[in-house]
């Protein structure tokens, strides 16, 4: 067990504490003299010493028993996809969350994990011969496309786009073929377009009907992300106030709790999905620029760690980890400096959410278990 632990990668724990502290400081920030979310901030602390104990417990367990029986973390994870669609009440116009009284559960994020373990144990069986169309490609597109309608029907579309990257990220380091890669193009560009087309031809009549079954808010989401100059009047208020409030940070930012500007008081969740806006008003680009370095360097760290796997299936479940978190941090700050649509994609180990929290958490503890695992994995091939 001690040996275990030896394994684990102690710059990614010192960026994870690093994360904590300011994830904590910035959430107190986004919630300074609101009562409404009061004790936000230790809540987070408390979230991320569950999130420290799961990485501890993935660390010990071997990764290679996970991959077993990916097959049943599949089918939890699209069970529960159905279930919240039916049983979860509807918030912000999306059926996402199940309230469990102490704190709120969205299995969609949980099911990135789980597609993730499915797609590397399904490409893990090539042992890195070039991918196959059909008996490999074409399943490892049909695993992800059931999740990705069953959250893109909640309607949750951040989500649903993060598991297109996971499967681009992981096909590409499965060594797909080229031709593969211009045929999958091609069908998601000619599918994108035909969507497109027909979203603009019947833009009244679709309009019409999700508002008489009020479902506007899936209308409105994707209509942002066709037409971004056409978003409805919250999400343009939200974005140019979020621009204007991360300008005036300036270089060093206006301090620590001395950001509550007339411009960020009209942008929500600034502890959650925009918390982006706190850092660069606070603390400026300088801040900002610190916190990028770390994502860096925990990215860096984990590549370093897939390209050290003798095991390909732990390279794998590596590099759709990273893909992950590559797409949620662009897209979250991308949004907030209006050069992405508004979606509600967190900011990785800074925003307040259980959930993601935990699922982030619980990705480094496989990603410690891989590295743990790999000199038992050695000797035993």
């Amino acid at each position: 067990m001690l040996n275990r632990f030896k394994k684990m990668d102690w710059m990614m724990l010192i960026i994870l504490m690093l994360f904590m502290g300011l994830s904590t400081i910035l959430v107190r920030s986004a919630t300074y003299n609101n009562s409404s979310y009061s004790n936000y901030d230790v809540k987070t602390l408390i979230f991320y010493g569950i999130g420290f104990a799961v990485v501890i417990l993935a660390t010990l367990v071997d990764y290679r028993l996970i991959l077993k029986v990916w097959y049943v973390w599949y089918a939890i994870g699209a069970i529960l996809l159905i279930m919240v669609y039916f049983l979860a009440g509807e918030t912000n116009g999306a059926r996402s969350w199940f309230n469990l009284g102490l704190f709120s559960f969205q299995p969609a994020e949980m099911m990135k994990l789980f597609l993730i373990i499915a797609i590397a144990a399904i490409l893990g069986r090539r042992q890195g011969d070039p991918l196959r169309l059909r008996s490999d490609v074409m399943v490892v597109g049909f695993v992800a496309f059931v999740p990705f309608i069953l959250v893109m029907i909640q309607p949750d579309l951040g989500n649903a786009i993060i598991y297109i990257f996971i499967v681009l990220g992981m096909l590409w380091i499965g060594n797909v073929r080229y031709t593969y890669v211009m045929i999958g193009l091609a069908t998601v560009v000619g599918g994108l377009l035909l969507f497109v087309t027909l979203f603009n031809t019947y833009n009244t009549e679709i309009h019409d009907y999700l508002k008489e079954h009020e479902k506007v808010h899936w209308y409105e989401r994707i209509n942002t992300y066709i037409h971004p100059t056409e978003a409805s009047e919250d999400d343009r208020r939200q974005s140019e106030n979020a621009k204007i409030a991360i300008g005036s940070g300036g270089l060093a930012g206006d301090g620590y709790l001395q950001g509550d500007s007339k411009n960020r008081k009209f942008i929500p969740y600034t502890y959650s999905d925009s918390i982006f806006v706190v850092i660069g008003e606070e603390f400026g680009f300088q801040g900002a620029a610190v916190l990028l370095l770390l994502y860096f360097l925990f990215i860096y760290r984990m590549i370093l760690i897939a390209y050290q796997c003798y095991d390909l299936r732990g390279s794998f479940i590596i590099i759709g980890i990273a893909s992950m978190m590559v797409f949620q941090i662009f897209e979250n700050i991308g949004m907030m400096i209006g050069i992405m649509p508004i979606t509600g994609i967190t900011l990785p180990f800074i925003s307040y959410g259980g959930t993601s929290l935990l699922l982030n958490m619980m990705s480094i503890g496989l990603i410690f278990s891989i590295r743990a695992h790999q000199e038992k994995y050695q000797m035993d091939s």
